[in-house]
Parts: C-alpha cells; sequence; structure tokens
C-alpha cells in the first residue's frame, strides 16, 4: 500500500468513530432516566475533557513550536471570536451545534497532521490514530445525543451526516499529506486556529450542558477525558 492511500486509510478509521459512536448512542437505553442523564452529562464530559487534551497537547503545541507569539495568540483569539460568531448564528437559528463543531474542530486539523506525519514520522502517525478513534467515538456519541435530542432529524438521517463527516478526514489527511508535510508554519496556523475556537465551545456551550449540581461524576468524566489525551499524547512523545 503507497503512503497516501495508507493516509486515506488512517484518517477513514479514524472518522469512522464518529458514526460508530452515534450508533452507540442510538442503542443505548437506561431504563432509569435520572442515572441515564447523569450517564449522558459524562460521556459529554468526557469528550469535552478530551477536546481540552487536544487543545492542550497536540493543537496548540503544533502552532506554538513554529509560529512568533504575536502571530500564534492572534490565531488562538480569531479562532475563538469566529466560532462565537458561528456559536450565536446558530442560536439565532435555533439549534445547537456545538458538539458537532467542536468534534470537527478537532478531527479535521489532526487529519491533515496525520497525513503530513506519514511523511516523515510514519510511526507517530499511527499512535496519533489511536488517540484520535478514542477520543472521536465519545464525541461522536455526545455530538448524536444533542442533535437527535431536539427531535428534527430522524437518527438514520443523523448517522449518514456523520458518516459524511467521516469522509473529510480522507480528504484532510490528503491535504496535509501533499501540501502541509514541508509547510509546518501553516499546519501550525490551521490547529491554532481550531483550538481557540474548540475552548470557546468548550466553555460556552459543552461544560454547561455537562453540569449536573449535586453530582460528581460529569466533572470526573471530564477528568477522564483529558488522561485520555495525556496517556496518548506520551505514548507518542
Amino acid at each position: 500500500m503507497g503512503p497516501i492511500h495508507y493516509a486515506l486509510l488512517l484518517s477513514l478509521v479514524a472518522g469512522l468513530a464518529i458514526p460508530l459512536g452515534g450508533v452507540l448512542a442510538r442503542v443505548e437505553h437506561i431504563s432509569n432516566r435520572a442515572v441515564e442523564a447523569r450517564f449522558l452529562k459524562s460521556i459529554t464530559a468526557f469528550g469535552g475533557g478530551a477536546l481540552l487534551s487536544a487543545v492542550a497537547l497536540v493543537l496548540v503545541p503544533k502552532g506554538a513550536e513554529v509560529l512568533p507569539v504575536v502571530l500564534a495568540v492572534g490565531l488562538l483569539v480569531a479562532g475563538g471570536v469566529c466560532f462565537a460568531l458561528v456559536d450565536a448564528a446558530l442560536a439565532k437559528a435555533g439549534g445547537s451545534g456545538a458538539l458537532v463543531l467542536a468534534m470537527l474542530l478537532d478531527f479535521l486539523p489532526e487529519a491533515m497532521a496525520l497525513g503530513a506525519l506519514l511523511v516523515t514520522e510514519a510511526t507517530t502517525a499511527k499512535l496519533l490514530l489511536a488517540m484520535m478513534f478514542l477520543q472521536n467515538l465519545p464525541e461522536g456519541f455526545a455530538a448524536f445525543r444533542e442533535i437527535w435530542s431536539q427531535g428534527k432529524m430522524p437518527a438514520a438521517k443523523v448517522l449518514l451526516v456523520f458518516v459524511a463527516l467521516a469522509g473529510l478526514g480522507p480528504l484532510c489527511a490528503l491535504f496535509g499529506f501533499a501540501f502541509l508535510a514541508d509547510d509546518p508554519e501553516t499546519l501550525g496556523a490551521i490547529t491554532i486556529f481550531a483550538a481557540g475556537g474548540i475552548l470557546y465551545l468548550v466553555f460556552q456551550d459543552i461544560a454547561p450542558e455537562a453540569h449536573e449540581s449535586g453530582a460528581y461524576s460529569p466533572a470526573l468524566g471530564a477528568v477522564a477525558g483529558f488522561a485520555l489525551g495525556v496517556a496518548g499524547d506520551m505514548v507518542i512523545g
């Protein structure tokens, strides 16, 4: 298998964790409503923790190590402002897609990095694949429940959308493989801009949604999600 085909395969595997998480959310059934609500909040918090780990351990470092300070900080803030505007537009339209947006802001830049790494660091790329898959699974679960609970789209259609989103991964990996392997500055700019957007969405939408007064498991879920990212980063490192 050639390196380009390998990049497409790895990114597709990572992306398919998104609809797989949606399938698990669709078949999940806990009869006790209070337990189910707490479980779902814990999954949402776990995804938020995983997103924060991606920001702290992958997206920001990739930008900070190759960009000047002013540009890196400016792009981080610009990412937050940009997605604050997107979030406001979604709220005005009567829908909330914060989890989906955050998931894509995590997955797509990482898929570009995956493609770029296959040119120079194939072993690291394989470990990044595993980390991406484990992050996408709970994020896909929580994002599916967020959309499905609104009652505006049937479950089958949501899953089809998630399969299409997974298909964006190979396109981003191909772009990273072809254009960003020798251009770390552009890749760093993309990742740190995405990091700003994720930080906004986590603290504006995801963390408040995961909170439940008197319950401790959701917050511990966020710690577990971040711990997953730390473990993946230490293995890659």
